[in-house]
């Protein structure tokens, strides 16, 4: 049987003055002590007291009484029965209420915020990639394997459908088809008769969608047949029936290190009218000349140059609108390509991320003859 979850539950107080702190440890020690928790009490000169309230059953409290104003309650307990959370809820409240009934008034703010879970069977947090923490109305593990390259999860959420969360980044949801259109162009491009290069794409959505459109050949390289495995079975609101079969009328899919493949191409002269890299959003680091998947991207993107036709166009993703350093970064990498490339950018709110994206697209600057 699994282990129960540990329930971490928060109650913040900010005070509209400087705080009494032995008064208000003095109010709300009885609150505690009602619950038979053994009570160990530490206080520093000019720097407030912390208290701590351990229970039986191994549940606990932190009381933190700051001198200028802020007091916090941080409570633990095991998430096995709803008793418990019963129990610590009630605690919480009569904190609450014997604050209010003390500074009449007089608190600026109370805050208390959804407990979080930890250790349970289900994992529903994922931070966004500027850091913040999300918590997803995820309630199903639909698969969890390890491939040679990676983790892979497929979680189910009740807004989004099901997830595919590569080593702890959320890539795409059933509910995201705004991504794909957005790393295809927003439906401005005609893809009918055009040769396509797909780097990863492992879900099947942009292949998915682009053999609706009538192109001559579809050719999309994804390293890991764990990916493609798992969507087939689990994500066919995102890739249909496509991925199947490796190989169709219109398209083909190549397991394999694109690397090599676009070398390949290169050496044989082999041209695109589209190449889409969905391999990796851009860095979160500022420091490309320590951080390798900065030199990954951009061996990806000189590559995928050498087989872009004159007048094709490269589409990709970049990273979280709030992630400026980065995007400018990466955009100050395209000026150091082999060739001289031009590019523009459009922002789109993609469903299951709950942050804005970024899309570029990027064209082999025009020389005049």
């Amino acid at each position: 049987m699994a282990a129960a979850a540990a329930r971490h539950s928060t109650l913040d107080f900010l005070l509209g003055a400087t705080a009494d702190c032995n008064a208000i440890l003095k109010a709300l020690q009885p609150i505690f002590q009602e619950q038979g928790m053994t009570e160990t009490v530490h206080n520093w000169e000019d720097h407030g007291y912390l208290a701590t309230y351990i229970k039986k059953n191994g549940s606990f409290a932190n009381l933190r009484i700051h001198p200028h104003g802020l007091v916090l309650v941080d409570l633990q307990n095991y998430n096995d029965h709803t008793k418990g959370r019963e129990e610590a809820d009630q605690l919480l409240n009569k904190v609450e209420e014997r604050m209010k009934e003390l500074f009449h008034g007089n608190i600026k703010r109370v805050k208390r915020l959804p407990a979080i879970l930890r250790g349970g069977v289900i994992d529903r947090y994922w931070p966004t990639a500027d850091g913040r923490l999300v918590e997803y109305d995820i309630d199903e593990v639909v698969y969890d394997e390890d491939s040679p390259f990676q983790n892979i999860k497929i979680l189910h959420s009740k807004q989004f459908g099901n997830i595919l969360i590569l080593s702890g980044d959320v890539n795409l949801a059933e509910s995201d088809l705004a991504y794909t259109q957005a790393i295809m162009g927003s439906g401005k491009e005609d893809y009918t008769g055009k040769e396509v290069l797909i780097l990863g794409g492992g879900d099947g959505g942009i292949l998915y969608e682009i053999v609706k459109l009538k192109p001559k050949m579809v050719t999309m390289v994804e390293i890991d047949q764990m990916v493609i495995d798992g969507c087939k079975k689990y994500m066919r609101k995102t890739c249909g029936d496509v991925l199947d079969n490796l190989k169709g009328e219109c398209y083909q899919v190549l397991i394999e290190d694109c690397i090599p493949v676009l070398k390949r191409y290169a050496k044989e002269g082999r041209m695109f009218d589209y190449v889409i890299n969905d391999l990796t959003a851009v860095p979160i680091s500022t420091s490309p000349e320590e951080d390798s998947t900065w030199e990954f991207l951009r061996l990806i993107l000189d590559l995928s140059m050498k087989v872009l036709k004159q007048d094709g166009k490269y589409f990709t993703q970049g990273n979280c609108i709030n992630l400026t350093d980065a995007l400018t970064l990466y955009e100050e990498q395209l000026s150091r390509l082999y060739c001289p490339v031009e590019f523009s950018k459009e922002t789109v709110c993609v469903p299951s991320y709950m942050e804005l994206w970024v899309f570029y697209t990027i064209w082999k600057k025009q020389t005049d003859i």
